[in-house]
């Protein structure tokens, strides 16, 4: 399938978490099939729920280097890493 937007370059199609997502190597566009969408925010919402601990409850907000370490990527992020 051609890109809608570039127009001659063929999109290519990469799964991720049993989602298929075409998207443009040219101009970086990405498409989604019907109801893919709707995956992606049910996957977001599932590892956002599970992220969310109680600070006293976690192993790591005692150590000094707590608010030090990097942000954990979301689900989101993983989709969409071509590159």
């Amino acid at each position: 399938m051609k890109c809608p937007n570039c127009e001659t370059v063929d999109l290519s199609i990469s799964e991720r978490k049993n989602i298929e997502i075409d998207f443009c190597p040219k101009c970086r566009g990405v498409w989604l099939d019907k109801g893919e969408l709707d995956k992606m925010i049910e996957l977001s919402t599932e590892s956002s729920n599970k992220e969310h601990t109680p600070r006293e409850h976690h192993k790591e907000y005692k150590e000094d280097n707590y608010y030090k370490k990097k942000k954990k990527k979301s689900s989101l992020g993983d989709l969409f890493d071509f590159g």
